[in-house]
Parts: C-alpha cells; structure tokens; sequence
C-alpha cells in the first residue's frame, strides 16, 4: 500500500525553491543571487570543493548592511521551513511503521511484554502508572507564535500533497496557497517587538493542550486497550495513565512579572477553552445518538438521571423535548450541554466539576451497551470519557512555584508584627514553631493583613490568600501542587505548608488541599536528603499532610543548575545515585515517591529521547509515577503536529510500563561494584576539570566576547529576566542562556566537557576499555549518558567554534580554546571506541540531517561573528545580529 507521495528530499528541493522565488519577487535580482552566492560557497566547502571558508566570510562581510539583513532573513526561513519538511518526514516513518506493525517502543510492544504476567499483575502495573508531562514557560522558544502559526499553515498543505490523491488543478492550487502563505511569512517579522509577557506564554502552553493533545489522548488509549486484550485475550480496563500539567502562568521563581492575577486569569481562560471544547463535543454526539426511544430499552439508570436533569432545569427539559421528541439520547446531551454553560455561572445546575460530566457519560455508555450499541460506545463516547478523566475542568493543572527565600522573608516579616524574630531562630527552632503553628486551630498570621510588609513578601501572602479562592471555584485539582526551589531545610517545605494552613486550604489531619514540592538542586541539599526529607517524614504536622495525600510524595531534581555547577558527566551521575537515595529514604518510611524530573530541552539540561530517559532510571524509583517538565521548542518539536504528539505520548507510556513491570519483578538492579567504583573515579576527575575550567582566571571574560550570550540577554524570548541579579558570573547566569550561548557558537561544552578528563582518569587508575564497553552494553544508565553526550559532541563544530573564539583577546583564546579542543577531540575518540562505532551519532536519520544543515548555518555563523566583532551597529545591522540568533536557533533545531 502506497502511503505518501512524496519524500523528504522533494519536500526540501521544492520548499527551497519556493523560497527562491519569493526572495527574488520580494527583493531583487541581486539580492537572491546574493543569497544563491553564499549558499554554494557554503556547500562547496563541506562537500571538499573548497578548501576555505574565507572567501564565503568575504563576501559576508561586504555586504550592505540591508542585504546582509536579506541574507540572514532567508536561512533562518529557510531552516523554518525545513524543519516542516523533516517532521512530515517524521510522519511518514510513523505511519509506515505503524502499517508494517514494526514501530519500536509502540504500545503493542508494550502489551507483548506485560503480557508475560498474568491479568492481576498487568492489572496492577497499569494502576500503578501515572505519567505526567509538565509544560513549563521557561524562555527557550526563539519564535514568535504569528510565525508558528503560519508555519503550521505550511505544514497543513505539505500534508494534503503528501497522503491525499489529488488533481493537477487541486495540486496547483495547494501550491500557490503555499505560495501566499510563504510570501507572508517572509513579510512577517521574524524579531520580537516586545518581550512576552506571562499570559502570552500561558497561552501558547494553552495552544497545544488544545489543539493537539486533547484530540489525541482518545487514540492513545484505544490503541492500548485493544493491544492488551489481543495479547492477553482478556478484556481489562485502561485506568488514567497520564495527565498533563503547567507551570506557564504560576511558575514566579525568578519571574517578578508572574502576579496572582495572571496565574486567576490562566485558571479562568483554561476553563473556559476545555469546557467549550466539551460543549462541541457533546454537540457532535448529539448529531450520532439519535437512538428512536420507542425501539430501545434506555434502562433505570438512564431513566433516572435524565428525569433528574428535568427536575434540574425545567426550562431545558421543555426545550430538549419539542426539539427532540422521543429521543432520549438528544435530550440528555441537551441538559449535559445546559450544565456545561453553566459552569462558573452565577445560574445553579452547573457541572461541579468534570467527574460529574464523567458520571454522565457513564450513564450514556451503559444505556448503549444495554442495547446492543459497543461499537457506538467506543467509537464516539469512550474518545470523550478518556479526554474528560484526562483534563478535568482545568485543561492542565497548574503547579505553583516560588524560591524558598521568599517564604522564609513574608513570614518572617508577617510574624515581627507580633514580636517573633524568626530570623533569629535556628533551624530545629524554625522547625518546631511551624510545626505547632500548622496543628493549632487559631490562626498565627492574617493573610490579609499586608500593611508594612515589602512588596514580594505582600505579594506571598497575598497569592496563598487567594490559592484558597482559586481551589474553590475551580477545584482542588485544578491548582493543587506547590513546588520550592533551591530547597536546603526542613524547614522550607514546612513554610509552605504552614502558609498553606493559614490560607485554610490545608486543615490537618482531614484535609491537605497541597503537594509541597522540594527542588532539590544544590549540591548541599542533594548529600543532606535524608536530613531534610528524613525530618519531615518524622514531623507530626507534616506526617500528617502525607496521609492526607495518600502517603505519596512528590520530589523534584534539578537538571539544568546541577549540570552548570558540575559539568554533564558528574550532574549527570550524582543525579543517578541521589535518585537512588531518596528511593530509599522513602522506602524506610513506607512512603511512595513521584520523582519530578526538571529536564530541558537540550542534552546538557536534562533532554535527549524521552522514552530511552524513562528505563534508563533506577528500578527502584520507579513507582509507576514519573512527572517531567517539557520545555521551549521541545514543546512544539514533541506536540505541535498530531502525528507525532501520538507517538511522542505511545513511547512515553510504553517506556513506563515496561519500566514498572520492570520495577516489581527486579526491585533493586543489580549494578556491578566495579561499575560503580567507575563511575565514582571518572564523575569526580570530571567534577574537577569542570570546575576548574569555570574557575580558571578569565573564563567568564572568554565566555562573554566568544558567544552571542550580550545578544541572548537582550532577545525577547521569554518573560524572566536571563540572570537571577543582573550580575555577570557563571553561578548567576541562568541554565538556559548559559546553553543557548554555546549552541550558538557550535561549541555546546556543556553537553560534553570534562567527559574526557573523567574517562582518562579512569583508565590512569588501571581501569580497562573493556569494562568501559561492558557497563555501555549492559547498563541503560551508562549507555544512555553516552548516547546523549555524542549528541552534542556530533552538533559540535570546532571549525566554526574558531571563528567565535577569535572574537576574544588572543591570551585568552590561546588559553582556553585550544584546552576545549582537546578535550573535544579526546572525547570523541573515546565515546565511539567504547560505543564501538565509526560515528558519533546512532541514528542515520541524524547524519542526513547534519549533513543537510550544516551549509545552511554556516552563512549564518560567519555573519554572526562579523557582527559580534563590530564596536558600532547600525539599527540594520542590530536586528540583523538577533535574526541570526534565530536562524542559528532553528538551523540547529535547539536553544536552551
């Protein structure tokens, strides 16, 4: 069966074309020539034809400034538009692979495996999994949503001339809507105006939640569900295997701009947008569910609650019954319709919340089943009960975040009014206060008495004050998680709740509306877990918000600040080993752990392949739960097409599964002691070269004149400020500009520096190739370390990197870049010697993408330095330095 008719290469040759033409219809002769000049010269040099660069970078940098401008406009197009074509091609090895039934990591697979257990057990791993992708609004999304928006456009039409048949006449008119819409495109600004501000990010969050993934989660278990029962040849039920959550619009840390008023106005708008979809759900089972009721028995139940709609709302009931005489179905969507409407309305009858819309559709499902419709029922309402279960009323819960600081400031300045120095108090003192203060009755502090008070500790107790107001008009689940950063003390987490119990959302031991979330990031908060964790599981006030919560605690790891204090290897191993620490701290007191992971989207945060991510951790953390950030272009790369969101969500759940399956037939894995011993050796060397790699006199001076970081600063890519005082060192500068600065000068040290040093350091101490090779094969935690470091090691390009390092002082690039070149050339060397292969990519997919971008970002490269090296810009020549930040960003299909 022929699926598509087109291929990848077409899809670039032709878009590529395309652009061509715009270019010269939009600009000039010469201005295209000028573009076709830059692009062969780049081509002819990495296909050998050329044995420089410098007459490319020549003509670059003599140039006008406006045609330099028209060059770096139509790369970064171009690299916009070849994504598209690469994500089609995505699609295209998805659907075949899905119809030669050959796809890895699928959901069959998935059933195969837990197929192997009998029905109680799979059954049980099933209850136990609860996967929940965490959408964050952190700044790593180089484009402006008008440009994605059309670029989904694009894609669109890509996707009729690929899987439709079509004629010539419906062909040429695809092509010439492609036409226009490039055309706008390329009429469109590329550079922000004005930074985004937290609604906006809130809502391109929104977008895909809305747009991709509530049409899809239907899918996903149906697929499962028909998987397990050929494999199993039962019939079992598919609990809630996933939920989606959001920090865009609550997350504050750092963010001053993040109000209580923008985190109420995302609770209403997500509302508003899930219930309206509901509404046109419901509407497009009425125009199915049009069942005769004189020829079917609708049962009791259903008699039942439709007779207490009428009583409900009488004025609806007459209006369903002239509309829809004799037909019960329709009249039943009528008033579930009518209470739809009526949430958050000052009108009674409204739906409480969405497990009230899923007792409807239960009642809906079992009438039809009653008379012989299960095809109806899995078809049509099952689609809209998975959604429902899925995303409640609330779209995507909202999970706060805030630095602990600020916590320890409002209440310390709350509780001086009446003569407590809370400052002054230890930590075992600070401990025993918030812990008598949570199980009292009276209430210590007036949330909303603000007067004297500073601002951000007015702006504290003011968002606990109204945490109360949101989980009642929304529900509890709808904002109910409270996460702390840079938590270091019992005592931070204790805040929280304490505040928490003062706003009257937590009333012990019956009810704890909160999970209070500790980020553990710091080096001194990781080794000291059992301290603060250990502490509050013996805390009576907090021992008893755990039951409350159903003794699961939630625990968060930070990626991002881990691998910028440490460097890849060692964050990437003390994050490995203090997983397995909390695994057991929770163990020794009987409580279950949901680890947080706080990954990002490049290699060097926490990012790399979700699913080989997912089995690659510890089986004893793994309980079933897992929770991860999904971040900046990732989000749109893993959700913006349907296809691929599928897929995106099939591997997550099938990586899970297995892992827990995994978990409860080997609790603990056994890892060879010499393995360990490995690891310790090389984490430690590694921790040493990095550090003093960061610390070396001048690095930071090197840093600033050899990347773009001055540019990334000053782009309006998101709504937090890029450092966390303004000051300029390494230890203030946040994780994500500290990557994206790199990548923009192919030289993404942080994915891979200092792995050498740590390797080398091993084999100095008599450790052997063999067993480097062995703990590769058999350990997924190893192999997936190295896996994502040759990722970034391939997407390294040291002579481009070059040309960055000469912006710098010639001591300072003598002293530094030639140390970043051998180790980049050692590590090399070393991670295909033990991975046993020529490259250093895996995949071939990613060779021809390299191979396929690489010219392209050249130009872009080489404009950027010459800008970089100017003193004095013109207005011209400024926004052209940010456009090639972006074309740089797109080419290399990552920021931050």
């Amino acid at each position: 069966m022929q699926l598509h008719n087109r291929e990848v290469r077409q899809d670039v040759r032709e878009l590529g074309a395309l652009l061509g033409d715009v270019l010269e219809d939009q600009t000039s002769r010469r201005a295209f020539e000028t573009v076709e000049s830059c692009r062969t010269a780049a081509i002819d040099y990495r296909s050998g034809e050329a044995d420089s660069r410098r007459p490319l970078a020549t003509e670059l940098e003599g140039l006008s400034p406006n045609h330099q401008r028209v060059v770096a406009r139509a790369f970064t197009t171009y690299f916009e538009l070849i994504n598209l074509a690469e994500e089609r091609e995505r699609v295209r090895s998805i659907r075949e692979g899905s119809q030669e039934d050959d796809l890895d990591d699928s959901l069959e697979t998935a059933a195969e495996e837990l197929a192997e257990e009998d029905v109680e057990t799979v059954e049980e791993i099933l209850d136990d999994v609860l996967i929940e992708p965490t959408f964050t609004a952190h700044p790593t999304e180089a484009r402006r949503k008008t440009v994605k928006a059309k670029l989904r456009t694009v894609a669109t039409h890509l996707e009729t001339l690929d899987e439709r048949l079509l004629t010539d006449k419906e062909s040429s008119q695809i092509w010439r809507d492609l036409d226009g819409e490039v055309t706008s495109l390329w009429q469109t600004p590329q550079v922000r105006k004005r930074q985004p501000e937290p609604e906006d990010e809130a809502r391109n969050v929104q977008w895909y939640l809305e747009n991709t993934l509530f049409d899809v989660v239907g899918e996903v278990y149906d697929e499962l569900a028909d998987a397990l029962e050929t494999e199993l040849d039962a019939t079992v039920d598919v609990p809630k295997l996933f939920e989606f959550r959001s920090w865009a619009g609550s997350d504050r840390d750092g963010n001053p701009f993040v109000t209580p008023e923008v985190t109420a106005n995302t609770l209403e708008r997500q509302r508003e947008v899930i219930v309206e979809r509901y509404h046109d759900q419901l509407k497009r089972l009425s125009g199915v569910l049009s069942q005769d009721g004189s020829r079917i028995d609708v049962g009791e139940t259903f008699e039942a609650s439709l007779e207490a709609d009428r009583e409900d709302l009488p004025g609806t009931a007459r209006t369903a019954e002239e509309r829809y005489p004799g037909e019960p179905y329709r009249q039943k969507l009528r008033h579930m319709r009518e209470r739809l409407r009526r949430v958050g309305d000052v009108r009674p009858g409204g739906y409480a919340d969405g497990k009230e819309l899923h007792d409807d559709l239960d009642v809906i499902a079992k009438s039809l089943r009653q008379n012989g419709a299960e095809t109806v029922v899995e078809a049509h309402v099952d689609p809209l009960r998975r959604q429902v279960a899925t995303f409640g009323f609330s779209l995507a819960s909202l999970d706060l975040r805030d630095h602990r600081q600020k916590h320890t400031d409002a209440i310390g300045e709350a509780l001086e009014r009446d003569g407590i120095d809370y400052d002054a108090l230890s930590e075992d003192e600070r401990v025993d206060l918030l812990t008598d203060a949570i199980l009292q009755d009276e209430q210590v502090i007036d949330l909303e008495n603000r007067e004297g008070l500073t601002e951000e500790s007015a702006r504290v107790l003011e968002l606990f004050d109204r945490l109360a107001g949101w989980q009642a008009e929304y529900g509890v689940h709808a904002i109910d998680t409270y996460a702390i950063s840079m938590t270091d003390e019992p005592s931070h987490v204790l805040e929280v709740l304490f505040l928490a119990d003062q706003a009257g959302i937590v009333s012990l031991p019956e009810h704890c509306g909160v999970d209070v979330v500790p980020l553990l990031e710091t080096e001194y908060a990781l080794s000291g877990a059992r301290r603060i964790m250990g502490t509050l599981f013996e805390n009576e006030a907090y021992t008893q918000a755990l039951e409350a919560r159903g003794r699961t605690q939630e625990i968060m790891l930070g990626y991002s600040d881990s691998n910028k204090e440490n460097g890849f290897l060692a964050a990437n191993w003390s994050l490995y080993e203090n997983q397995l620490h909390l695994a057991e701290i929770c163990d020794d007191y009987d409580v279950t752990m949901r680890l947080f992971h706080g990954r990002g989207g490049s290699i060097s945060r926490g990012g790399g392949p979700m699913n080989e991510a997912l089995l690659a951790l510890p089986n004893s953390t793994i309980t079933g739960q897992v929770k991860f950030t999904e971040q900046g272009e990732a989000i749109a790369e893993k959700y913006g097409n349907p296809r691929i969101a599928e897929r995106n969500i099939e591997q997550m759940v099938n990586a899970q599964l297995r892992a827990r399956k995994d978990a409860i037939e080997n609790p603990e894995e056994e890892i060879d002691e010499e393995w360990i011993e490995a690891m310790d050796t090389m984490a430690d060397a590694a921790r040493t070269e990095y550090r003093d790699l960061l610390e070396t006199e001048g690095f930071v001076s090197y840093f600033e004149e050899a990347t773009p970081i001055t540019v990334i600063e000053d782009l309006a890519l998101g709504s937090r400020p890029a450092s966390r005082s303004g000051e300029r060192s390494v230890e203030d500068l946040r994780a994500i500009p500290w990557v994206f600065s790199w990548t923009q000068s192919r030289c993404i040290l942080p994915g891979w520096y200092a792995i050498a040093s740590g390797i080398d350091a091993y084999l100095e101490e008599g450790g052997e190739i063999e067993t480097l090779r062995e703990m590769y094969e058999e350990w997924p935690f190893f192999r997936t370390t190295l896996d994502n470091a040759a990722l970034s090691l391939s997407r390294t390009d040291l002579e481009i990197a070059a040309e960055y390092a000469d912006l710098a002082t010639e001591e300072r690039r003598d002293r530094f870049f030639p140390r970043l070149t051998e180790e980049y050339e050692r590590a090399a060397d070393l991670v295909t010697t033990i991975g046993r292969r020529e490259d250093l990519h895996t995949r071939d997919w990613l060779g021809e993408n390299l191979e396929r971008r690489n010219p392209y970002v050249d130009p872009l490269n080489l404009l950027q330095t010459h800008l970089l090296g100017r003193t004095h810009l013109t207005d011209v020549e400024e926004r052209t330095l940010r456009l090639t930040v972006k074309g740089i960003a797109a080419g290399m299909k990552n920021t931050g």
